[in-house]
């Protein structure tokens, strides 16, 4: 009885492929407001009116919160009635200025009589300026107890109810952050910024997409690089600018990051379930032209999709095993069952 030979190991194959490949950075970044208002008050007095909700969306130059205005603006018509009255002062005082000075010339009244009405005068116009910078002044305090908003953004949470009395110049009221657009702050390493620094002028494209976020990625643009390295990670602090039309990136929040630095032309590509690895390091089984297999170590240049990008090991064209290596030692004899003849 003649002996058999080895089993047909049947295999699943697909060929290497020569593509261009884009150039990618992978990194996790945070998303941060483009700015972060602290609104405050400008004035004390009773907080009479909130005129928004926790949270809501606020427009540039919306009302927010009204301050008892009554005080400031009797304040203001008192500096008004000052003004007037110094008018009046100031008006007789220039009437007995011009008439000791023609008496003066006459020589009726003394050179000292002559020099107070003179400068009586004067000090009444200075009063009057006083008056009207203090009426300025009153007018601005009056303006301040209507709190705008500074910024489009959203509002977080008040801090100060309506009937309080709050202070001027202290702790925030409401705190606006501006959420269109929005940056993304990621880190890449030493080595992936020497391939990144040289395209940055031209304003590198970014994507952003929140784990479990099945809608396409946000895309931006970089805008931003460190000036320095952090020496205990070794890793370079970037920034991407995105316009946030639809508010899916929101301040606080970790996305995963897609920078393309360009493209690398003639990439060999295989699946990546045909890639294996080994106590010698990576390697793949190739079927050869006589219909059996060779394992082939690689270098692994990275991933691209469901594909990974050889740097060494494989050509174009190559049949590679995608299913079955189980099975496989070098010089087996195969039977391709699916992927390719």
């Amino acid at each position: 009885m003649q002996a058999s030979g080895p089993p047909v190991v049947p295999v699943t194959v697909a060929e290497a492929v020569s593509r261009t490949i884009p150039l990618e950075v992978h990194a996790i970044g945070n998303v941060e407001a483009y700015s972060v208002i602290s609104v405050k008050s400008q004035v004390a007095g009773i907080l009479q009116h909130v005129l928004f909700h926790d949270g809501d969306m606020v427009k540039k130059g919306q009302l927010l919160f009204e301050i008892d205005p009554r005080p400031f603006a009797a304040k203001l018509d008192q500096s008004k009635a000052a003004l007037l009255k110094d008018q009046a002062v100031a008006a007789n005082a220039e009437a007995d200025a011009e008439r000791y000075g023609a008496l003066f010339k006459e020589g009726v009244v003394a050179r000292q009589d002559n020099d107070a009405k003179q400068a009586a005068a004067k000090e009444a116009k200075a009063a009057i300026e006083a008056d009207r910078a203090q009426i300025e002044y009153d007018a601005l305090q009056l303006q301040y107890t209507k709190i705008y908003s500074p910024v489009d953004g959203r509002a977080g949470e008040v801090a100060i109810d309506e009937g309080n009395i709050i202070k001027d110049h202290d702790v925030p009221i409401v705190t606006i952050n501006q959420v269109q657009p929005i940056y993304v702050t990621f880190a890449v390493t030493e080595q992936d910024f020497q391939k990144i620094r040289p395209r940055m002028a031209g304003g590198l494209a970014v994507e952003a997409l929140a784990t479990g976020d099945t809608q396409a990625p946000a895309r931006g643009r970089l805008v931003f690089a460190d000036n320095t390295v952090d020496v205990t990670t070794g890793t370079i602090k970037l920034r991407a600018e995105f316009v946030n039309q639809d508010r899916r990136l929101w301040p606080g929040q970790f996305v995963n990051v897609k920078l393309t630095v360009g493209t690398e032309a003639g990439a060999i590509l295989v699946p990546s379930q045909a890639v294996q690895s080994g106590q010698n390091g990576d390697f793949v089984f190739v079927v050869q032209a006589d219909g059996k297999v060779a394992m082939r170590p690689v270098k692994i240049s990275r991933p691209v999709g469901a594909e990974i990008a050889l740097a060494s090991g494989i050509q174009a064209g190559e049949r590679v095993i995608t299913d079955g290596q189980s099975r496989l030692v070098p010089g087996a004899t195969v039977q391709i069952v699916g992927g390719g003849s």
